[in-house]
């Protein structure tokens, strides 16, 4: 049940205060404090998963201890755990108190982590929420750990201060538990980039080492992708959501991921994804290290503030079910590198290049004809999140072909509407409906059946057919057809002695020397010889096989031919025959062709 405020009075804020206490042993504890809380007795609990990551992962699991004191007496209270997640502190008399440690070693954007060189968390894996006032302000004071070793360390998140200064340990303030746990929180020593997007303060908290970096370039390359974003959502006022944004950037040897928040994101990439201040081009990797910024802070519009109805709002204690993340995910994903080629961040004919990298991926997956869109975002949760040998076969990708879908729209739409209209202008609605006004005229977020007719609505055009084929069905976008008023030509791009390779059918991992069957494709000659996921492939026709040289024993047969396999499932040598087969997958290319231009230059070039 909720508390109320009496006779008008504002509630007492729910306080936190959390405090590094043995960072070499990679523990917080929280202290958490209660003015009024359910004279029954009070419930706890602690998140089971984090928006934007679809998977329950049972932080609670990370509560080491817990103890619960009643204020007035002094005394100690009993607690109860009710269910995997859920405590129960017995009735208090005053004010009540509880103190608990979490274990932070999960070295990711989704939980928390704390050594003696840094620490992170996001609210959900450290803040129990109280039941019942989760609509109350909630206080938290950021600790620092103690020791001389510490004495440089700052803190880095968007959480508005109550009390601390910028960067300091102290005190802050979310209005309520859902803001709070929006908030990601980075202390340690790291190096602050600033720049200003539209007028908007932005900063870059990166955390490791990165020799001789590239910090002007970073920002200057930042500043455009974000104030694009925020001129597509806002093109007249040219407003943010926010009054200021963080990236925080942890920085490893090998790394890659993101995850979004309402002012801020946590990103993790290789060090060699940023660029040095020597000149030198740092390639690719740079710039997917952009398209990772540009895709988390898309989300500060598309899934923090427009979100689907089911999410509005969260329900923290178990899984939230949608069948639209392909609109939320796949079209971000659409527009993460969208915005970099129409910012000159990168070329057309690399952004071409980079499309056709994701048609040949998503084409050349059986699960793309068995699963669709709309069932993969509903079935994230057990899914796209747990992928086993056999995903390949049995799932479609919401991001991948997702972001098909969003470029067929966008191709459709400025086809059809002879280039005055275009999926910009649905975004754009969708804000406008969902998001700026924070749920205006009790609505709460895109139903699931809203969106074909918010496209007509936006622009002029049908698409509903499209989408009962493209996401709620397995048709593949036509995308083929849909380039050609673009002057864009999609072929394939393998030549005929490429296609006529024979192949088993398999993704091969490596374990040391040996040859592991990782998937199995379905109806691949591997599969009709009944070799399965785990097999370790021992010999071809006699001769070894190791993870280097399978391909190159194959080139010595034909097609058709019959080839004799030895591997071990588990630790029994079995023998397999089996009938080559061509492949691999048919490899896409995208080329701009002779003609008109002016679509073709609306749709890379827009502002």
């Amino acid at each position: 049940m909720k508390t109320s405020a009496v006779a008008g009075r504002t509630p007492a804020p729910i306080r936190y205060r959390i405090e590094p206490i043995r960072p070499e042993a990679h523990l917080f504890e929280v202290t958490l404090e209660i003015a009024a809380p359910d004279p029954l007795g009070q419930k706890l609990a602690l998140p089971v998963w984090i928006p934007g990551s679809y998977l329950v992962r049972e932080f609670a699991k990370h509560i080491v201890r817990l103890e619960v004191r009643d204020e007035r007496p002094r005394s100690r209270l009993q607690v109860a755990k009710l269910d995997k997640n859920t405590w129960a502190a017995g009735p208090a008399t005053g004010a009540l108190v509880v103190v608990y440690q979490v274990y932070a070693w999960d070295l990711s954007v989704r939980a928390a982590h704390l050594d003696t060189q840094h620490g992170f968390f996001n609210g959900t894996s450290v803040f129990l929420r109280v039941v019942g006032q989760e609509h109350v302000p909630h206080e938290v004071e950021i600790v620092a750990p103690r020791g001389p070793a510490f004495r440089d360390w700052r803190v880095a998140t968007t959480l508005p201060e109550h009390g601390a200064k910028r960067h300091g340990f102290g005190r802050y303030r979310a209005k309520d538990y859902d803001a709070l746990v929006d908030h990601p929180v980075e202390m340690g020593v790291f190096e602050l980039l600033r720049f200003k997007a539209c007028g908007v303060p932005h900063e870059v908290a990166i955390t490791g080492r990165v020799p001789k970096l590239d910090a002007q370039r970073v920002c200057a390359d930042l500043q455009k992708i974000c104030e694009a974003q925020i001129r597509l959502f806002e093109p007249d006022s040219a407003s943010a959501p926010f009054q200021r944004y963080l990236f925080l950037v942890m920085v490893l040897g090998e790394g890659y991921g993101g995850l979004e928040h309402r002012s801020s994101t946590a990103l993790i990439c290789s060090r060699e994804s940023l660029p040095a201040a020597t000149g030198r081009d740092p390639g690719e990797s740079y710039g997917s290290f952009l398209g990772l910024a540009s895709h988390e802070y898309f989300h500060s519009w598309n899934i923090k503030r427009i979100k689907p109805a089911r999410f509005a709002p969260y329900d923290f204690d178990r899984e939230n079910y949608t069948s639209l993340l392909w609109i939320f995910e796949g079209f971000t994903s659409y527009y993460d590198d969208l915005v970099l080629v129409r910012t000159g961040l990168v070329s057309e004919q690399h952004y071409l290049e980079s499309l056709a990298k994701t048609i040949t991926e998503v084409e050349g997956a059986r699960g793309r004809l068995r699963q669709s869109l709309a069932e993969s975002s509903h079935d994230a949760w057990i899914k796209y999140y747990r992928q086993d040998e056999n995903s390949p076969n049995a799932i479609v990708s919401y991001y991948k072909k997702g972001a098909l879908v969003g470029l067929g729209l966008d191709l459709l739409i400025r086809s059809a509407s002879r280039g005055r209209r275009s999926l910009d202008d649905v975004m754009r609605v969708l804000w406008v409906r969902f998001g700026r006004d924070f749920f205006p005229r009790g609505a709460h977020g895109l139903g699931e059946d809203e969106f074909a007719g918010l496209v007509a609505e936006s622009t002029g055009v049908d698409v509903a057919r499209e989408l009962r084929h493209w996401a709620y069905g397995t048709a593949d976008v036509p995308l083929a057809a849909l380039f050609k008023p673009f002057g864009i030509a999609l072929r394939t791009g393998s030549d005929a002695a490429h296609l006529a390779r024979p192949t088993l059918g398999v993704r091969v991992a490596a374990e040391g020397s040996a040859a592991r069957l990782a998937t199995v494709f379905d109806d691949s000659p591997a599969q009709r010889a009944g070799l399965s996921a785990g097999d370790v492939l021992v010999a071809l026709e006699g001769l070894r096989i190791t993870p280097g040289n399978l391909d190159v024993l194959l080139e010595r047969y034909r097609l058709g031919e019959k080839v004799r396999i030895h591997a071990f499932r588990r630790d029994e040598l079995i023998e397999a025959e089996l009938i080559l087969y061509a492949g691999p997958p048919v490899q896409w290319k995208l080329s701009f062709e002779p003609g008109p231009k002016r679509l073709r230059q609306a749709w890379l070039g827009a502002s």
